[in-house]
């Protein structure tokens, strides 16, 4: 079974120098950031099958990362659309 990669680079691959940007210049973007690589390596230390845990864990888990890639998101939309003016 392959696991498919969540990271930021990965999911937004056009944004690559904005995510450079944001976690060098925003600290709270840097925050979420490594938060959201954290829960994405979690998601995949389960899925991978290194480490058993429940199902409502691992979803609750995957519930945290949308979130968060989410919010990060939007600051990289923001940001991009700020820079194009």
């Amino acid at each position: 079974m392959t696991l498919e990669k969540h990271d930021l680079i990965h999911e937004f691959p056009d944004s690559k120098e904005a995510i450079h940007q944001l976690k060098t210049t925003n600290n709270h973007f840097a925050k979420l950031f490594d938060e959201y690589h954290e829960l994405d390596h979690a998601v995949h230390h389960f899925e991978g099958g290194a480490e058993n845990t429940s199902d409502e864990h691992l979803e609750d888990l995957k519930k945290q990362r949308l979130n968060l890639k989410d919010r990060l998101s939007g600051m990289i939309r923001e940001h991009e659309s700020l820079a194009a003016k």
